[in-house]
């Protein structure tokens, strides 16, 4: 459904212009632990890959993970039902063409808002929950703020 703007020229014509409404930043609580995922035994380099954005992770976390029903997990996300079963829909769509087809799934993007700062290290993928809680990474030989990537931008 579109919205419709009315806009005057001349101040003596009415000017009917269809706009698409503007998409609701959809709330995320924790971003995926994981950049993706990977078909086992089929090399990185000869995949092809389809992308889950934030949103579709998080309906898919949401209703099937945690049993929310869908009033329940609309609310937390801050959409309508509606919104909520089209963005589930689509989810299930990516997920299933990526088990079909043997494709890489990428988790990434969407229009989006997390309930806080989030990063990641790019030397070992750690989620870090704000600055204030960045500690050494197990893994990392190095230890400082230049080393996380903002998740939220």
């Amino acid at each position: 459904m579109r919205n419709y703007f009315y806009l005057w020229r001349d101040k003596s014509k009415l000017i009917d212009n269809i706009l698409p409404r503007p998409k609701q930043h959809r709330k995320i609580s924790t971003p995926p632990i994981m950049l993706g995922y990977k078909p086992f035994g089929i090399p990185k380099s000869v995949l092809e890959s389809v992308t889950l954005l934030y949103d579709e992770y998080e309906s898919i976390r949401l209703l099937d993970y945690l049993g929310m029903n869908q009033e329940q997990a609309a609310e937390q996300m801050n959409v309508s039902r509606p919104t909520l079963t089209r963005i589930y829909e689509k989810a299930r769509k990516t997920i299933a063409e990526a088990f079909v087809k043997g494709k890489m799934i990428l988790i990434e993007g969407g229009e989006v808002s997390f309930d806080r700062q989030w990063f990641r290290c790019k030397r070992c993928y750690k989620l870090v929950a704000g600055l204030e809680n960045h500690t050494k990474c197990r893994n990392c030989n190095f230890f400082s703020n230049d080393e996380l990537t903002p998740i939220n931008e």
